[in-house]
């Protein structure tokens, strides 16, 4: 975990801090859109990372970086360098605890649930937290077993006052990295581990922001509506393009934000579908795919030509030796359009 804040009064000191990042799979998704900014370079998404790290320390002298192990560049590598820019007083480890790094983050800027997320609230919008944003690696990475491969973002969907993140690609999570970094609303900000070293695509050099709480429509198609965030976007993208060959026309969403999540785009599509399968790393019962299939039942219940499904892990631990079955797979989202689409 390491967070990124802002802080309300004077600098501290005697800290340093970096950021990290490293690790596994994926691809560019096809028909992406990309801000119209010059200056790109392949990027991959932990360097993404680190940019918007610089970014955010060297545009906001009141921003500061901390957490476990950052100002060596972290496991995943993605604080590198941050550190050596930006002293020890603004970029610095942390105890392995978390709850005294999110309670320092607040106080800087008290425990998430608790006092972030009501800051706001019982203050009467006086206080607004300091911008804090929790960074933190999540989903499957292919031997992180029951505690580095979960996938806990239902949790703090949950909550009011919090703002919940996942970016499917270097070039999102830039941008919506700064962006969750410069909103007054503390923000959840999952970084897809397996991504960070193998998703490589052409990213602006420059500040940019892309928008909180508003998909992207990354596959237009008429027969049936596919949702999913972070990692699984590129599954899901081959599973449209198998779709294709057997002549259905897949339209896939990236929700980005998933609280608050945009219910309108999700809506639209479905109207002119019919149908909607939803898809996510984390267990079936309870997951974010649960409050997104009773939102579109009740605001398209008409325009529904089947029910909503849901292509998610199992209801068990994350099993270490036994991933490939615990995972949503192309073929799983495969039978699971075909499936919606015949009934």
């Amino acid at each position: 975990m390491a967070m990124i804040v802002k802080s309300l009064g004077r600098p501290i000191s005697n800290f340093a801090r970096k950021i990290s990042s490293s690790s596994f799979v994926s691809t560019t998704l096809k028909g992406q859109k990309q801000p119209s900014i010059e200056g790109k370079k392949l990027t991959n998404l932990f360097s993404a990372i680190n940019q918007a790290l610089y970014i955010a320390l060297e545009t906001d002298p009141r921003a500061y970086l901390f957490g476990e192990d950052v100002s060596f560049g972290g496991i995943f590598r993605c604080t590198t360098g941050l550190a050596d820019k930006f002293g020890k007083s603004r970029v610095f480890n942390t105890p392995l605890c978390e709850q005294g790094i999110v309670g320092f983050g607040i106080g800087l800027a008290a425990m998430i649930v608790n006092e972030a997320a009501k800051l706001r609230y019982r203050s009467g919008n006086q206080f607004n937290c300091g911008g804090l944003t929790i960074r933190a690696p999540y989903g499957a990475i292919g031997h992180g077993g029951h505690y580095h491969s979960q996938s806990p973002e239902a949790f703090f969907c949950h909550v009011p006052g919090l703002k919940m993140v996942i970016p499917r690609s270097p070039l999102q999570a830039k941008g919506l990295l700064l962006a969750c970094i410069r909103d007054p609303n503390p923000v959840i900000f999952f970084e897809p581990k397996r991504l960070y070293q193998l998703a490589v695509e052409e990213v602006p050099e420059h500040d940019y922001m892309l928008p909180l709480s508003q998909a992207e429509v990354i596959r237009e198609g008429n027969d049936i509506t596919l949702v999913g965030w972070g990692a699984l976007l590129a599954v899901m993208e081959q599973a449209c393009a198998d779709a294709a060959k057997d002549g259905i026309s897949c339209e896939l969403i990236d929700l980005r934000t998933l609280s608050p999540w945009d219910k309108e785009t999700v809506e639209s599509s479905v109207r002119k579908t019919g149908r909607l399968l939803v898809s996510h790393e984390a267990p079936l019962t309870g997951g974010f795919g649960a409050e997104i299939a009773a939102s579109i039942a009740e605001r398209c219940f008409l325009k529904l030509e089947a029910p909503v499904a849901r292509i998610c892990g199992l209801d068990t631990p994350f099993p270490y030796a036994l991933e490939p079955f615990y995972m949503p797979t192309k073929n799983k989202i495969l039978d699971g359009i075909k499936a919606t689409v015949n009934y």
